[in-house]
């Protein structure tokens, strides 16, 4: 590295004094660390999204390679879970909670030159809300009755209700801003106002994001002037690379069983974070058997939470009792409420009318949680009679399909990731075909109030009607399993949205 510093000075030295070339050759010493500095990251993933734009579709790669590095949304939620300004600098809610008025940052434009300000926010939550909107959760706008533009930099939200979770659902990538002039494009050209803009796409093999120059926050310590994201489908070519050198970091190493051979590697950091990924096997309820309350506590206690942790995923998760996180506000360990108790699973199908047993299907993706959790469940339901067939089914497309929009299924296992998403239960339709009028008004109340301590009491409550209920079998939280270069600094060890957040990353020297 120094000669090749060097090498281009030296005809130049030689025409130096003794004392001045040794001076110049102390000054090119002392710059090599600098230039030398690495600015380019080689970040590997599992899933290769679908498009680039989180506005108009749900997987969570799309969020993991361009939210927060391309777009960015009216505020943000940071790595602790909590809501930040950012495209908005301040707000204040009026008394009744019916009113939103935003002060937006000036001098910020797109990445393709066009001006960020009320009118484009607008365009984008209009594009979020309208009829003809596909945004994975359009439901988040639907109580924005109208929005005004009084200046270019106050956005005004006027609500038909109350809607407590609006500033943390403002902070999703389906949240973000977009263009009214680049966003029918968003989907294979994004264009932001983030720290990063869009270069390539090579289908298959990677997404290239470079430096923005132009970034409107200059409070920003964007370091990393090139950022490469790599498709990597398969955990041992996945070990390989980091081990390599290939990849600098995989924030979701796909393989827990692989992580201890990191073990004693000087150059590679294991870490262990938290997520929202619920791991849940959610149940038909309009088909017999599973429309009998009975029979679905039935399963729940015929299941080891803590061996199909073990199982699935070597013991690296927490068991749950609902559909909640320990992260989340409000949250109560329901683990007990439903234990592990054969004999008594067994005793409750018998009064159900199933005294012995029956069999039905579960349709399993092929990501490595599903298939191994099912395998493991399937031998706890033999002990109690019940015979679950396994149906590998391809994510996303026919799963979707199948489960979402067909509801074609009887059983099935997926990771639920949005965060605080319990309110998917008073969601009709929705795949679970669950309906508890009780649990629907909890919802409702947590909209109609801002104050954390009365929404964590009503999402307690929920929690208990979800673990009494079980509408689908409650199994474990997934941890965050990263592993990246030890001189690699500020990704996000926890993960209260899935991402991949770039903009404080750096190379230590």
């Amino acid at each position: 590295m120094i000669k090749v510093l060097l090498a281009p000075s030296a005809r130049r030295v030689r025409r130096l004094s003794l004392g001045a070339a040794i001076s110049a050759g102390l000054i090119l010493l002392n710059l090599a660390p600098a230039e030398a500095a690495k600015a380019t990251l080689n970040l590997g993933m599992t899933i290769e999204p679908a498009g680039l734009d989180p506005t108009i579709a749900a997987p969570v790669a799309i969020g993991q390679v361009t939210w927060q590095n391309v777009f960015e949304g009216l505020v943000m939620v940071d790595e602790a879970g909590k809501v930040q300004p950012q495209l908005a600098r301040s707000w204040e809610i009026s008394p009744d909670g019916l009113t939103y008025t935003f002060k937006l940052q000036t001098g910020v434009t797109f990445h393709d030159g066009e001006a960020f300000d009320s009118a484009s926010a607008k365009f984008a939550l209009d594009r979020a809300r309208g009829a003809d909107s596909v945004n994975p959760q359009k439901r988040f706008f639907a109580s924005i009755a109208s929005i005004d533009t009084p200046d270019p930099e106050t956005l005004v939200l006027h609500l038909s209700a109350p809607t407590g979770s609006l500033l943390y659902w403002l902070g999703w990538p389906a949240s973000v801003m977009v263009a009214p002039n680049s966003a029918a494009g968003d989907k294979t050209k994004p264009i932001g106002t983030g720290p990063f803009k869009f270069v390539s796409w090579a289908k298959g093999d990677k997404v290239e994001l470079e430096r923005n120059l132009d970034y409107w926050n200059k409070r920003a310590s964007v370091k990393l002037d090139r950022v490469t994201f790599r498709f990597i489908a398969d955990p041992q070519a996945q070990a390989a690379a980091l081990k390599s050198g290939d990849v600098d970091a995989i924030p979701e190493f796909a393989a827990p069983e692989l992580m201890s051979s990191f073990d004693g590697d000087p150059k590679l950091l294991a870490k262990i974070g938290n997520t929202e990924l619920k791991v849940v096997a959610g149940m038909n309820n309009d088909r017999k058997p599973f429309d009998d309350k009975r029979v679905r506590q039935a399963l729940m206690m015929a299941i080891d939470r803590k061996t199909v942790v073990d199982g699935a995923w070597s013991g690296l998760g927490t068991p749950i009792g609902s559909h909640y996180t320990p992260n989340d506000p409000g949250y109560l360990d329901l683990t007990g409420k439903l234990a592990y108790d054969p004999a008594k699973a067994k005793a409750l199908l018998a009064e159900a009318g199933y005294p012995n047993g029956f069999s039905f299907t579960i349709k399993s993706p092929q990501m490595a949680y599903a298939p191994r959790s099912a395998q493991v469940m399937q031998a706890m339901l033999a002990e109690i009679g019940v015979t679950m067939n396994i149906e590998p089914t391809e994510f996303p497309a026919k799963w979707v399909q199948d489960v979402m929009k067909d509801r074609a299924y009887e059983m099935t296992i997926v990771a639920h990731a949005e965060p605080m998403d319990i309110d998917i239960y008073s969601r009709d339709p929705y795949y679970f075909n669950y309906r508890n009028p009780a649990f629907n008004d909890l919802m409702k109340k947590v909209q109609e109030t801002s104050d954390p301590a009365a929404q964590a009491k009503l999402y307690g409550e929920a929690q208990s009607i979800l673990a009494e209920d079980v509408p689908a079998l409650y199994l474990f939280v997934m941890p965050k399993l990263g592993v990246w270069n030890n001189k690699l600094k500020g990704l996000w060890e926890n993960e209260p949205i899935p991402s991949n957040v770039l903009t404080n990353v750096f190379w230590e020297d």
